[in-house]
C-alpha cells in the first residue's frame, strides 16, 4: 500500500459493534479473567493490556501507524514532544557517557542538552551541524549518540544524513534525528541510516492545533528501551490525544502537500519582495543546501523564514500589523502562524550561539497554513508596507 492508504487504513481490530472509524478506549485498566491469566501476562507469558501507562489500544494504533509510515519496526508514543526528546536521551545514556548535538535544535532541546543531561553525568559537546569535520573531531571513546535536526528549527538549515549515520556506524554510535518539520509524509531518516526518530506530533502531525503528543521511531531493540523508560517515568500518550492523532495522519498527505505549495509560492513571492533582505526555504534554489533537501525530502515543509532590515524593532512592528496570521507558540497549524525566534523559541539560547544559527533580531518565521495563498500573501505584504 501507498503511504496514504497505510495513513487511512492502519486500525485497531473493530469491537463487537463493527465500528467503521476507531474507538476510544479511554480507560486506566484492563481486566483478566481469572487470576492465573492475569499472573501470565504480568509474568510475559501472555500478551495483554494491562495499564494505559504501559500500553493502550487506540495508543497501540497511532504507533503502528507511526512505524509503518516512517519505515521501521516499531514506535513507542509519549505525552509531548519534549518527553520524547527526553525520552531518546534517557533511555540509552548514563552517567560517563558523551553525546555529540547540532547547534541547531528546538530551544527546549538545547537547553535539555546544556542543563539537564549534565545533572546525571552525561557530557555535551555542540558542533557546527554542517560541518561533517566538527563530528568527526568532537567523537570519543564515550560518545554514544549523535543527535540532529533537519531542517533545524528556525533556520531551515540541513544535516547530511548519509555521510553522519556512515560516520555513526564507523564508531558504533546511535544516531538521533528529530524529524518533526518534515513528517514522515517528506522525509524518512531511516531510509539514511537513522537508528532513531523523534518527532512533536504536536505540529503537522495533529495539523489543527490541538492536542500535545510524541514518538520514538526505530528497531524494536531500540525503542523497547524508550518503552521501559516511559513504563517506569509517566510520560504516557492519553489515549483521546492518541485518537486524534491517529485520525490526524488519515489527513496528513494531502495537508502536507497544501503546507508545501503554499510555503513554496510564499518564499519565490518574499523572494522578490524590496523590503525583505532574506528568505530562507529547503526547496528555493538559493538555499545553501537546495540539491541535499532534494535528495533527502520529498517537499520543502511548510516553514519559511525570512530577514527583515531594521532588528528587533521591525520584527515587532511587523508582527504586530498582521491581522489575519496568528501570533502563537506554535507551528504545523491548518492556520498560518507568525513568530520572532529570538524573543521566543530561542529566547533563553545565548545571543552569541543564536546569532551563529542565522537567529537574528530580524528574523521572522512564518508556518504556512491552508489558507488560499493570495490572503497569506496580503496579509504579510499589508504588514510589511506599515513598516
Amino acid at each position: 500500500m501507498n503511504f496514504e492508504t497505510k495513513a487511512i487504513r492502519i486500525q485497531t481490530g473493530r469491537t463487537q459493534y463493527r465500528e467503521h472509524s476507531s474507538p476510544i478506549f479511554p480507560t486506566s485498566s484492563f481486566v483478566f479473567d481469572d487470576v492465573e491469566q492475569m499472573q501470565a501476562v504480568f509474568a510475559g507469558d501472555e500478551s495483554a493490556h494491562i495499564y494505559s501507562r504501559f500500553s493502550n489500544p487506540t495508543v497501540a494504533e497511532f504507533e503502528e501507524k507511526m512505524a509503518v509510515l516512517e519505515g521501521v519496526e516499531r514506535a513507542q508514543a509519549t505525552a509531548s514532544g519534549m518527553a520524547a526528546v527526553f525520552a531518546g536521551f534517557m533511555a540509552f545514556l548514563q552517567a560517563g557517557d558523551h553525546v555529540i548535538a547540532s547547534r541547531a535544535v528546538f530551544g527546549s532541546t538545547f537547553q535539555v542538552l546544556n542543563q539537564s543531561l549534565s545533572r546525571y553525568g552525561i557530557e555535551v559537546t555542540i558542533v557546527d551541524h554542517t560541518d561533517q569535520d566538527s563530528w568527526e573531531q568532537a567523537v570519543q571513546p564515550n560518545t554514544k549518540m549523535f543527535y540532529v535536526e533537519t531542517p533545524s528549527n528556525p533556520g531551515l538549515s540541513l544535516v547530511d544524513l548519509e555521510k553522519l549515520s556512515a560516520l555513526c556506524r564507523a564508531h558504533d554510535i546511535l544516531l538521533n534525528v528529530d524529524n518533526c518539520f518534515t513528517t514522515p509524509y517528506l522525509q524518512n531518516p531511516a531510509d539514511f541510516g537513522a537508528d532513531l526518530i523523534t518527532h512533536s506530533a504536536t505540529k503537522f502531525i495533529d495539523g489543527q492545533g490541538r492536542v500535545l503528543g510524541g514518538a520514538v521511531a526505530g528497531s524494536d531493540d531500540l525503542v523497547q528501551e524508550v518503552f521501559q523508560f516511559i513504563r517506569r517515568t509517566g510520560g504516557s500518550l492519553s489515549p483521546f490525544n492518541a485518537w486524534i492523532l491517529s485520525k490526524s495522519l488519515e489527513t496528513l498527505a494531502v495537508r502536507m502537500d497544501r503546507h508545501c505549495d503554499n510555503a513554496l509560492a510564499l518564499a519565490q513571492w518574499m523572494e522578490d519582495h524590496p523590503r525583505i533582505a532574506r528568505v530562507n526555504y529547503p526547496f528555493l534554489p538559493s538555499h545553501p543546501q537546495y540539491e541535499l533537501a532534494k535528495k533527502q525530502m520529498k517537499q520543502g515543509g511548510g516553514v519559511v523564514t525570512f530577514e527583515l532590515d531594521g532588528g528587533l524593532q521591525h520584527g515587532v512592528s511587523f508582527l504586530n500589523q498582521l491581522e489575519m496570521l496568528s501570533l502563537t507558540a506554535n507551528l504545523g497549524d491548518s492556520r498560518s502562524i507568525a513568530s520572532h525566534p529570538a524573543s521566543t523559541t530561542h529566547l533563553r539560547v545565548p545571543e552569541e550561539d543564536r546569532l551563529k544559527l542565522g537567529i537574528t533580531d530580524g528574523l521572522i518565521r512564518i508556518s504556512t497554513g491552508l489558507e488560499h495563498i493570495d490572503d497569506i500573501k496580503r496579509d504579510i505584504d499589508q504588514a510589511l508596507e506599515k513598516l
